[in-house]
């Protein structure tokens, strides 16, 4: 990074001069604490997921100057060399296109790594709830989306015609103690930069003494309640937009302030324009725990389909990360503003990001208890037993709609590593089969070298399918119906092989749940007989559509699962049917 490097604020070392790393690594692998919190907030005992494992810090991003694609491909071949067992990548695109897997710096040092046995898991990325946002795609990855836990930070914005509105704030400073202030909305003024309180955009002369209406998005959250307070303003309400809906964030604020659903926040908007004197207050409640439902889909999560090969279900599977306490650095304050000159050694963030970590120092445990897993092993262990199920026993909602959730949201699930731990069979991947998959979606030999570094083989004559990579997911991409060729019945075919790593003796019986008009799903065979001489066994799927009946919905894809059960285990597997562009 040399040229480019700036010691006033950063460190030519590994030591964390922003907070993210030290936040995601200790949510991987901290130790225990007893009194930790965030300024009274998320108080009681803190600790990582394998507190007992051992961490090294590879330092790839700076503060001024991001994360050079060098940087990168040299910590993994650090990392690699130093002989760690997991690689937690909380990084990713930020714009919601992927690279190429060639072009990809994560793709490739991750599959020197996963080539090697070393786990990696990676952020899908916060650019939900549209479609097709989800980054780290590469299907050596383990990609992680992010869910709700069971606690919150509720505030309360109460207005001056007594209306009560709940919303979210870790705000620590001097409360409001109920006394009412006059209530703003720049964004009536129809410009944009004013509405979204961006830098030097709010006038002292109107803010001053007020509470001040924000409308998200742009500029980070925290700088609206800076620039808010630099203009003279007493507090801030953050109201979110259509496309983060009803998803809310807690977040450090610099001066009063409260966060609100877009609902919320167009109920406060109406009650200025139609009030001659608008005022409102502030409550903060502090951290309430047995939240129902939960988790819950971040509505941040990015989502599904994968982009590059849609045969590949992206995200993989869901773990927590809104609301996470964890370590911060003590370079910077809880805002991450260069003003905040608050100091904490704790802090609460959201993002994928938080959730990436959950699934690294699971990957840790398993890798324990199980030292002869290969990378994929451990991530079909985790996926196979994810639960799709919320703490009222109802279907994951989705946070930005309220509606039930999908594997394009969460893939197999929320992780429940409880159950990873003993999974009864899993979906195995050599280093052969990801170069197999390569060739199938079209990659020439030259082109899979830059990933694999030496040469691969590809079949000459029959190009293999690339949903036959042996994952623990399945994708039917439908062929385009075709009235010239009268293609009324449209295939896909699946071959799969699970290893029994459970009671040497036992019988797995399959079970198919898709609820799909013009979709009916087949296994052959519908039993799998294990013993101590038959570890492996192979299935073959046929998911068939009937073009004339065929329903896909809104999301252009239907949703199931399959899973294999012995009475013990519950291997399941989320199914995905949509059909290829004509």
């Amino acid at each position: 990074s040399g040229t480019l490097f700036n010691d006033t604020v950063e460190f030519l070392s590994p030591r964390d001069a922003d907070g993210h790393g030290t936040h995601t690594a200790s949510t991987a692998a901290g130790r225990y604490v007893f009194e930790a919190s965030m300024a009274g907030y998320a108080s009681g005992v803190a600790k990582g997921v394998a507190p007992k494992a051992r961490l090294a810090m590879y330092k790839v991003c700076w503060k001024n100057s991001g994360c050079f694609d060098s940087d990168i491909l040299a910590a993994f071949d650090a990392a690699v060399n130093d002989g760690v067992d997991v690689i937690s990548m909380s990084i990713g695109g930020g714009d919601g296109i992927s690279s190429p897997y060639y072009l990809d710096p994560i793709a490739i040092g991750s599959y020197g790594a996963v080539s090697r046995g070393v786990f990696v898991s990676s952020s899908g990325g916060n650019d939900g709830p549209s479609g097709m946002s989800v980054t780290n795609l590469a299907p050596w990855l383990t990609t992680v989306a992010a869910g709700t836990i069971d606690r919150d930070f509720p505030a309360e914005v109460i207005l001056g015609n007594g209306r009560r509105l709940f919303g979210v704030s870790l705000y620590s400073g001097v409360p409001l103690k109920g006394r009412m202030f006059p209530l703003i909305y720049p964004g009536k003024s129809g410009v944009l930069t004013d509405s979204l309180c961006m830098e030097n955009s709010l006038d002292p002369d109107l803010v001053k003494g007020k509470i001040v209406v924000c409308d998200r998005g742009s500029n980070p959250r925290v700088a609206k309640g800076l620039e808010v307070k630099k203009a003279g303003g007493v507090g801030m309400i953050l109201a979110n937009g259509i496309s983060n809906g009803e998803g809310l964030v807690g977040d450090a604020h610099l001066l009063p302030a409260c966060a609100l659903g877009a609902d919320l926040g167009d109920e406060v908007k109406a009650y200025i324009s139609s009030s001659e004197n608008p005022r409102a207050t502030i409550d903060f409640k502090g951290t309430v725990v047995g939240i129902k439902p939960a988790p819950v889909v971040a509505s941040f999560s990015a989502r599904g389909p994968n982009g590059l090969n849609l045969e590949i279900l992206k995200p993989d599977l869901a773990a927590p990360g809104v609301n996470i306490l964890a370590a911060w650095t003590n370079a910077v304050g809880p805002s991450g503003l260069e003003s905040d000159t608050r100091r904490s050694e704790f802090n609460i963030l959201s993002g994928t990001s938080m959730a990436c970590p959950h699934v690294s120092g699971a990957a840790a445990l398993l890798k324990s208890a199980h030292p002869d897993w290969s990378p994929a092993a451990i991530r079909s262990a985790m996926m196979t037993t994810a639960t799709v199920l919320d703490n009222t026993n109802r279907q994951m909602v989705d946070q930005a709609t309220g509606n039930g959730s999908t594997p394009y949201d969460f893939g197999a699930g929320h992780l429940n590593l409880a159950h990873a731990i003993d999974p009864g069979l899993i979906f195995d991947i050599t280093n052969d089969d990801y170069v197999m998959f390569l060739c199938a979606i079209g990659y020439r030999p030259r082109v899979i070298q830059v990933i694999t570094r030496s040469p691969p083989k590809c079949p000459r004559r029959r190009r293999p399918s690339p949903e036959n990579l042996n994952y623990p997911s399945f994708v039917a991409v439908l062929p385009a119906y075709s009235s010239s060729r009268g293609l009324s019945l449209l295939r896909k075919t699946f071959f799969r092989t699970v290893t029994n790593v459970g009671e040497p003796n036992s019988v797995y019986w399959v079970r198919v749940e898709m609820q799909a008009e013009g979709v009916t799903v087949t296994v052959r065979p519908s039993r799998l007989v294990f013993s101590e001489a038959v570890k492996k066994r192979s299935f073959v799927v046929t998911v068939t559509g009937d073009a004339g009946n065929l329903v896909l919905g809104e999301a252009g894809a239907v949703f199931g699962s399959l899973s294999w059960t012995d009475g013990k285990h519950v291997v399941r597997s989320p199914m995905v049917v949509t059909q290829a562009q004509p």
